[in-house]
């Protein structure tokens, strides 16, 4: 059978939806109202209009795939060539809050589950500017802020860790003489050993697949790992993909060596 192809060219215009719908959602940030969902987290009309945005115009480019979004249930191709996977704002509740640190991601799998593809827009959480952008096609190169990334960081000791916001009652920090860093978002947290200097590594919460495919893209592009304690590697299962429910344990992110260490220096006390 002829693999299916995602032509740079229709890749472009989706990226360029992906910017507009993030710089809508930093224009109206200011103005937005929380909302609820029944099991408690935040809804905000950006994330409704986002994700209809999004899912239309996948829907026009690629329409024998498939696109599963945070906020709207479509229908799932089991043999379909690639599937999309959306966080319309990855950091509702900081994002309602008019914090910084909020991204709009799309991660893309190819038909083997495989995280191939990212396209990841934070609008007010740069390096040192204003607006943070990260695509990656597949079989492409990386690129952040439109320039070809590599990574060259060796691991050394883990003086930096990105750990969600929820992990302080789960993890035993007693060996740990580090700082941590929290975002509020999981798609920021899973990037950060990739995109900031000092952080080592990151240990995010359970979570959903829209909350990791993106990331989890890029770190598989450089090498670098997403675990779970028992240092089995996170698969986008019918559990995540279409039956929507959250990963089975925390996860662990980076390289191979750091992860080890991030396990034995700050275990599992508890489950979230």
């Amino acid at each position: 059978m002829q693999k299916y192809y995602l032509s740079t060219d229709k890749l472009d215009i989706l990226f360029e939806e992906m910017i507009d719908c993030a710089n809508f959602a930093k224009q109206i940030q200011k103005k937005i109202i929380r909302e609820y969902k029944k099991d408690g987290s935040v809804l905000t009309k950006a994330d409704i209009e986002i994700s209809n945005r999004i899912i239309n115009k996948i829907n026009i480019l690629f329409k024998d795939c498939n696109v599963v979004s945070e906020e709207t249930i479509t229908p799932f191709n089991t043999s379909a060539p690639y599937t999309f996977v959306l966080d319309p704002i990855d950091g509702t509740d900081v994002y309602s809050q008019g914090l910084p640190s909020f991204a709009i991601a799309l991660g893309i799998l190819d038909n083997n589950r495989k995280p191939v593809g990212a396209m990841i827009i934070a609008p007010r959480f740069g390096i040192a500017q204003e607006e943070l952008q990260i695509r990656l096609d597949p079989d492409k190169d990386l690129l952040i802020d439109n320039e070809i990334f590599s990574y060259k960081k060796e691991y050394k000791e883990i003086s930096q860790l990105a750990i969600s916001s929820k992990l302080q009652k789960s993890l035993a920090f007693s060996k740990y003489s580090g700082k941590v860093r929290t975002f509020g978002s999981s798609i920021l947290h899973i990037l950060s050993p990739v995109i900031f200097s000092n952080i080592d590594g990151c240990i995010n919460q359970r979570a959903f697949a829209w909350d990791m495919v993106a990331s989890h893209a890029v770190l598989e592009k450089l090498n670098l790992k997403l675990l779970y304690s028992d240092k089995t590697p996170l698969i986008y299962d019918d559990n995540l993909l279409v039956e929507r429910k959250v990963c089975k344990d925390i996860i662990y992110c980076g390289s191979e060596k750091c992860i080890n260490k991030m396990i034995q220096t700050l275990p599992q006390i508890t489950t979230d």
